[in-house]
């Protein structure tokens, strides 16, 4: 018994590591991976770019009262939140110059702002209070009256703030991790599984897997196939998560955190499982046929699912709902629901597990569902195998 154990999985190992080589060095998949990382990647830097317009501002004082105008300025900006830095320029001339060349957003000298072009908004703000603060001061002085007392007087800190959903912002870069994780989930699992689809028709057609059925039991042949081009999908899978994170982090995008790390680990652990899932199923649909152009018809109900199962996380996922709960535990709905519904709050992690462990058994009645199907259609050569045929046992023995 166990060496029929260990003769079994020599033969997936060999299927699995042939798959794996083939397709990694095949051009067409390094062409797929350099432009999905080049598209993942502008899709974090330009909304960084877009959104480092720019919120900090160089200001420069001149005139006779140029120190109590930036000490004034500081406190200001800190009030109404505003990220001023203050400069210094010689004259009047070197204030026009750095404006000019960009290193300044604004100059003020005696009482009038000076700008290249515009002054945003916020630092208009803060050098109009600023300036009305010290013009006060000193019309109070020349009335005889103490400056330092009104503004002791006026002094009123500001309103606590009390945040009702502190949660808000990482939940919404969560959900935009989700979405990325979704979309890219979806690829995947349709380019992967139609690789092992094609394989197989292509195995069949050429009659190599008549030669390969000498030597290799069929059900190794197929665990081998699913194996092998499964660890290339995840291996493709990890590299997108590192790249994708990594970039984001170093731009400023996300700050990581287990709450950020969490909804992508989610994502490849459910590629693993709903790849293993549509996999074998694809897998036993293609064996059905011979001919590459008859594979876009026995594998419809398939791509069908995935679509449906990709929409529903799209329109459902971070919505939440009776129909949503229910889809997130139903296999293969829950591989794209649940990362979407976990970056929302909408389950838990005790309803991931919930989910993950009926999602396995599933996997277990499905493969040996489809290992049935594929020894028994992938033999017969010809029209297409029909679904009770292809059950009715192994076609070695017809």
């Amino acid at each position: 018994m166990s060496t029929g154990g260990s003769t079994f999985w020599s033969a997936v190992r060999l299927v699995a590591r042939r798959e794996f080589t083939e397709r990694i060095r095949d051009r067409g998949f390094q062409v797929s991976v350099g432009v999905m990382l080049a598209i993942l990647l502008a899709s974090v830097a330009i909304p960084a770019a877009l959104g480092s317009g720019s919120d900090k501002y160089d200001v420069a004082f001149l005139g006779p009262r140029h120190t109590e105008l930036a000490q004034t300025a500081r406190h200001q900006a800190t009030l109404l939140d505003v990220d001023v830095r203050i400069g210094s320029v010689a004259d009047r001339a070197a204030a026009e110059k750095a404006l000019s060349d960009g290193k300044l957003d604004a100059v003020v000298d005696d009482g009038r702002i000076l700008v290249d072009s515009k002054l945003a908004d916020p630092l208009a703000a803060v050098l109009q209070s600023s300036w009305a603060t010290v013009e006060r001061d000193r019309r109070l002085g020349t009335a005889g009256i103490d400056p330092g007392a009104v503004n002791q007087a006026s002094t009123i800190a500001p309103m606590p703030k009390t945040t009702l959903d502190p949660d808000a912002d990482q939940r919404d870069a969560r959900k935009g991790i989700a979405f990325v994780g979704t979309l890219v989930l979806y690829g995947m699992l349709m380019l992967f599984c139609m690789w092992v689809a094609s394989g197989v028709v292509e195995e069949k057609s050429s009659r190599i897997v008549e030669i390969l059925l000498a030597t290799v039991p069929a059900r190794a042949l197929l665990t081998g196939k699913v194996l092998g081009i499964g660890l290339l999908g995840l291996l493709q899978m990890l590299v997108t998560a590192v790249v994708g994170l990594a970039a984001a982090s170093a731009l400023g995008t996300i700050e990581l955190t287990g709450a950020m790390i969490y909804p992508v680990a989610l994502v490849l652990l459910w590629f693993v499982v709903g790849y293993a899932i549509y996999a074998c199923l694809f897998a036993a649909a293609a064996a059905r046929v011979s001919r590459q152009e008859d594979l876009q018809n026995v594998v419809t109900p398939m791509t069908s699912l995935l679509i449906a199962s990709f929409l529903a996380a799209i329109f459902l996922g971070q919505k939440g709902g009776t129909l949503a709960h229910v889809l997130a535990y139903v296999p293969p709905f829950s591989a794209m629901l649940q990362p979407a519904m976990t970056a929302a709050d909408e389950v838990s992690v005790a309803e991931n597990l919930a989910a993950f462990a009926i999602a396995l058994l599933a996997l277990v009645a499905l493969v040996r569902l489809a290992a049935r199907m594929y020894e028994g259609a992938v033999l017969r050569m010809g029209g297409k195998v029909g679904f009770k045929e292809s059950l009715g046992g192994s076609a070695r023995k017809s």
